[in-house]
């Protein structure tokens, strides 16, 4: 009887700490989330909003007017993601491994210098690399003449081919430092008996990484992967402050969250439309959704076929 007595205490003490995280979870995330996903099943009919079920949807994909912007802004999107996926995490990976290294020096310097750009402002860093590459005023054609390779440079955010892979990689060089942290924290992690029995075993230097600390951090690359997919296809903030709510040049940066921006809350001469904002925003929510379940799918998969 004591025993359930505490247990239910027990209970009712993490129900009160939860509490006001919920609440606030709740109230500025769940309920917009259901409201974006109601408003996109309405649409205008004068000043008034009628029930349109499945029409705005079938619009976004269907009619040219909104489906050529759509599965451009996608595959834009896409693509940002597949730069982060082959660029930034493994060379977060590699960092962390040099970094966790005893014999390197001045290792929380090198850490701290890499996880900087991650704090600044995504306007600063726009802007920044935006002067910096600028053919006018930017100091990359004369760094790049200092060392001899100036016939290299090309506007590379003036043109629709270089455009988003060149902010892609500026978001690489923005948020390395998350992945390095989350591998370094998994490495450091590893208990001492077994790299010491690796050492024992003769395995030193990076076959010790490849055969004994990449297999134990395979569920932290995971979670980076999934974080990088849903960071990834919310962006906004670098192609705004970088090219503008155009996304130019052409719409060739033209991603998602840009595209919602514009249908959403309009943009110069265009009307905002909150139904078909509404749409898009479902749309990114249903895209996050589904590749947030295959990987835990995956995962699942993976533990039943080792239970069994």
């Amino acid at each position: 009887m004591a025993e359930e007595t505490e247990r239910k205490r027990r209970r009712w003490h993490i129900a009160v700490f939860l509490a006001p995280a919920i609440l606030v979870y709740t109230a500025i995330m769940i309920l917009p989330l259901f409201g974006t996903l109601q408003l996109s099943l309405f649409t205008a009919d004068g000043q008034s909003r009628v029930f349109a079920g499945l029409a705005n949807f079938r619009q976004l994909f269907l009619d040219p007017r909104w489906s050529a912007s759509f599965w451009n802004a996608l595959g834009n999107n896409v693509w940002f993601f597949i730069i982060h996926m082959l660029v930034q995490n493994p060379i977060g990976i590699l960092l962390a491994a040099l970094l966790s290294s005893p014999k390197l020096r001045f290792s929380p310097f090198y850490r701290t210098a890499i996880f900087i750009p991650t704090i600044l402002s995504f306007v600063i860093v726009g802007f920044t690399w935006k002067l910096i590459l600028s053919p006018l005023w930017g100091v990359a054609p004369n760094l790049l003449d200092l060392i001899g390779l100036k016939s290299l440079f090309v506007p590379w955010l003036g043109k629709e081919q270089y455009a988003l892979t060149t902010l892609g990689l500026i978001s690489v060089w923005q948020f390395i430092g998350i992945p390095m942290m989350l591998i370094y924290a998994a490495l450091l992690s590893i208990p001492d008996e077994v790299i010491e029995a690796a050492e024992c075993d003769g395995i030193t230097g990076m076959a010790q990484f490849w055969k004994i600390k990449l297999p134990l951090i395979l569920p932290s690359i995971g979670i980076i992967s999934v974080l990088t997919f849903v960071g990834n296809f919310n962006a906004f903030d670098l192609i705004y402050s970088a090219q503008g709510a155009l996304a130019g040049p052409n719409y060739s940066t033209d991603i998602l969250g840009t595209f919602l921006y514009r249908t959403f809350f309009g943009f110069q001469l265009q009307t905002g439309d909150p139904y078909m904002g509404s749409t898009i925003a479902s749309m990114m929510f249903f895209i996050i959704l589904a590749g947030v379940c295959l990987y835990l799918f995956a995962i699942q998969t993976r533990l039943r076929r080792y239970q069994f």
